[in-house]
């Protein structure tokens, strides 16, 4: 996973953001997200988004149920988009950049197929500078306990890469690509710095059981 510097047009994010609720989905602040986009009110946004701030909401669902508009939680990630590309069967293949978490004040009711908010910018100010925090984290503890979780959930990841990656980097890879549930992964987007974050990370890494899931996981 690739983790970039923080973007420098953070400046440009509008009040007002269209929101794409996807549960388990999380974006993290300079990481990238694929997303394969194939339903007519998101392809619908992503055609507005294009045409404007380029920015999406990234947000999760509070349940998972299939009513149109479950209730959202709270904090959410823009991402910009990045990358674009159309299939012969009229689906989108974007990659959005994370650029700031935000704080959804309240949703906005525009005449639009999805779902629109108020985005309060000013929650996560931390996200417009770089985030020092992580040379406050045991970066030995954190690959331990990386490879103990891993280990137990019957995931592989490329150690190399991971035993030379930032601390940064590594812990949004983590965050982002491993099997947590929604609320667990709401946890580490709400969690303001990089040592805040890893400390929520390890603590929901030693909590599980290794029982929950099973796959391949390679961070990059």
């Amino acid at each position: 996973m690739i983790v970039e510097p923080k973007p420098r047009f953070q400046k440009q994010l509008p009040d007002t953001i269209p929101l794409f609720p996807l549960s388990g989905a999380l974006l993290m602040p300079g990481a990238q997200l694929p997303l394969n986009i194939f339903e007519p009110r998101y392809l619908r946004m992503v055609d507005d988004a294009l045409a404007g701030a380029r920015a999406i909401g990234m947000i999760q669902p509070r349940d998972s149920d299939t009513r149109d508009a479950p209730k959202l939680f709270e904090v959410g990630c823009a991402g910009r988009i990045t990358a674009f590309s159309e299939t012969g069967d009229g689906r989108y293949l974007i990659t959005l950049t994370g650029v700031r978490r935000f704080r959804l004040t309240e949703e906005i009711h525009a005449d639009t197929p999805y779902r629109a908010g108020q985005a309060d910018w000013k929650a996560f100010e931390i996200d417009t500078h770089d985030d020092t925090t992580g040379g406050e984290v045991d970066r030995d503890l954190l690959l331990e306990i990386m490879r103990d979780y891993l280990d137990a959930e019957g995931l592989n990841a490329d150690w190399e890469a991971a035993e030379s990656a930032p601390v940064e980097a590594l812990v949004v890879s983590l965050a982002m690509g491993c099997p947590f549930s929604p609320s667990e992964k709401q946890a580490l987007l709400e969690a303001q710095s990089i040592a805040d974050q890893a400390e929520c990370l390890m603590a929901l890494m030693e909590m599980s059981g290794g029982d929950d899931g099973a796959g391949d996981a390679t961070l990059q």
